[in-house]
């Protein structure tokens, strides 16, 4: 089965007689922190070079690239540095400023065109915005920066998007392309927003995928490790506390914080996660994979499993099958 994807909104494509070229035809929306590029390709293409001056967030949505970057960052920092990779609809990239990016457009053609929008970000801006959370809202550890402190300086570049961010880029998307009276004030809220929100995935991805190798340094990394080894067991915020070392209330605004979710919705996907892993042997009964995932119930473990996975349990196991 394939994970949700979130996928920002499709935007209208440029009248064909209107275009001014077939490959990456730009629309660019200037507002004061930041510059909202709308790029569509229109016909097959190899090695498009494309630049910004400042840190941009890009996103596909509809078609396909295939892109190479990150020349100018340390290989061995970047799983993706210097390696050609499929860039998709429901994905993002990162791109430091004054890196250069070289896509392929294997598949694009007139009715089945590429689209992808890419935000420019003022460096001040971003830097403003660093110093407001790390006086604010600072971090209590990272193990990219000892000091704690937020960074988009992070090897996680290229991300599956979630909700919370598909609906930023929509927002920014929305008002770049409004009239309001107040649509600077808008963009600047939904801009540092993003900020944010690409801060806490990257921070997921690093320590929730890499909790091993940073669990004897991170005390989350170390937390993380416990609920990936203890999810057929009762796991409670309390518990999860004491292995922080922080009291109850602080572990679990500082979790909120640093990953954008709670510990207790984290622990609730990694059970429905195990239990997608454990729906396709036909030697375990629903109700048996109902309690190994670390439920005691197996009404409220359908009700989570439909509200995560968009099925029932039994829905997800014939679908495995072709049934």
């Amino acid at each position: 089965m394939k994970s949700s994807l979130f996928i920002p909104q499709k935007q209208a494509l440029t009248p064909f007689n209107n275009l001014q070229t077939l490959v990456e035809n730009r629309s660019s929306f200037n507002l004061p922190n930041f510059e909202l590029n709308l790029f569509e390709t229109h016909q097959k293409s190899e090695k498009v070079s494309l630049i910004f001056d400042t840190l941009t967030v890009t996103a596909m949505i509809r078609g396909k690239k295939i892109m190479q970057c990150f020349e100018n960052i340390d290989s061995s920092k970047i799983k993706n540095a210097k390696t050609a990779f499929d860039y998709l609809p429901g994905e993002s990239v990162i791109v430091p400023a004054n890196e250069e990016m070289i896509i392929d457009f294997p598949e694009a053609n007139e009715q089945n065109p590429a689209q992808c929008l890419a935000i420019a970000i003022d460096n001040e801006k971003i830097k403003s915005t660093l110093e407001t959370l790390n006086n604010q809202f600072p971090k209590l550890e990272s193990p990219q920066n000892k000091n704690g402190n937020w960074t988009l300086e992070n090897p996680n570049y290229h991300l599956k998007n979630n909700l919370e961010i598909k609906n930023v880029i929509d927002r920014i998307t929305h008002i770049s392309l409004g009239k309001s009276e107040v649509k600077n004030m808008l963009a600047d809220l939904a801009l540092q927003e993003l900020l944010i929100r690409i801060m806490q995935t990257q921070a997921r991805n690093l320590i929730f995928k890499e909790y091993k190798k940073y669990s004897s340094e991170n005390r989350f990394a170390f937390v993380i490790e416990y609920v990936e080894t203890h999810l057929e067991e009762q796991i409670t915020v309390e518990k999860l506390s004491k292995l922080a070392c922080m009291s109850e209330s602080n572990f679990y605004k500082a979790f909120k914080r640093e990953f954008g979710i709670t510990p207790v919705e984290y622990v609730l996907e990694q059970r429905i996660s195990l239990a997608k892993k454990l729906l396709p042997n036909m030697k375990l009964s629903i109700t048996d994979v109902c309690y190994k995932a670390g439920f005691n119930s197996l009404s409220y473990f359908s009700v989570l499993f439909k509200k995560y996975a968009k099925q029932s349990p039994s829905e997800f196991r014939k679908s495995i099958f072709g049934e």
